[in-house]
């Protein structure tokens, strides 16, 4: 049994002090591992039904049945931990801007790292995703030019409120197109958001992409009693585009 709080790692880091905690659930006994930002919590391993939903349904629409998948955003890994569970994925590129995240799962200092960390067909990448996104080189440093089958982004928020100013210009239509380079025809971009359904973005994405859909994840809130929902975007790039 684990003490009932500990702080695993701290951290500066340029994006502000990282921190990674575990407590004890006084409900359940079981062990929760949360990642702060500054004062700003970003994720907890109590709630990971929207990280797992954002793979399943973006990889759901994904063409062919051998793909090829980039995350943004490694957090805790429940994303990706969701891709590699898929066996349709033969490979899967983890981006995350901070070092940090990345050795707590190659230390195994996280639940899934140790899984994620071996798994041959995964690779964690240190970059920034939103510059890598905008540039032609892509989302691959070994490979330049890679097209990939499925995007799946988890870094800020929501498209409205995001972890830092220069993220916006990816959820305009320029930013869109430029991330769309990226897909294969057919491929899926899909995003997850913790706010509710926005019309505006959906619109948005209907500007680069065919089909964009916006789908309401809700699951249990034991710290509200109740329940809480997150909303993930999913639309597809049509075949044959070319959008720059």
């Amino acid at each position: 049994m684990s003490a009932r709080f500990e702080e695993i790692d701290w951290r500066p880091t340029p994006m502000g002090d990282i921190s990674l905690r575990r407590r004890r659930d006084p409900e359940t006994g079981d062990d929760v591992y949360e990642v702060k930002l500054g004062d700003e919590f970003l994720m907890s391993s109590l709630f990971t039904a929207g990280e797992i939903a954002l793979t399943r349904l973006g990889l759901a629409k994904a063409p062919g049945t051998e793909l090829d998948v980039a995350v943004g955003g490694l957090g805790l890994g429940y994303t990706a931990k969701a891709a590699l569970d898929d066996p349709q994925v033969r490979s899967l590129i983890v981006v995350e801007a901070l070092a940090e995240v990345i050795q707590w799962h190659q230390r195994g200092m996280v639940p899934l790292g140790a899984q994620l960390a071996s798994d041959p067909r995964c690779r964690l990448v240190q970059g920034d995703f939103f510059a890598m996104a905008g540039d032609p080189h892509g989302l691959d440093p070994q490979t330049p030019g890679r097209l990939f089958h499925a995007i799946l982004l988890d870094i800020d928020h929501s498209p409205r409120h995001v972890l830092h100013p220069r993220h916006a210009a990816l959820y305009q239509p320029t930013g869109l197109r430029a991330l769309a380079e990226h897909l294969h025809a057919g491929g899926i971009f899909a995003l997850w958001s913790n706010d509710a359904p926005d019309n505006d973005f959906t619109a948005v994405l209907a500007q680069v992409f065919a089909e964009p859909e916006a789908h309401v994840v809700e699951f249990d809130n034991p710290l509200q009693s109740g329940t809480a929902a997150n909303t993930i975007y999913v639309a597809k790039k049509a075949a044959g585009a070319h959008l720059t």
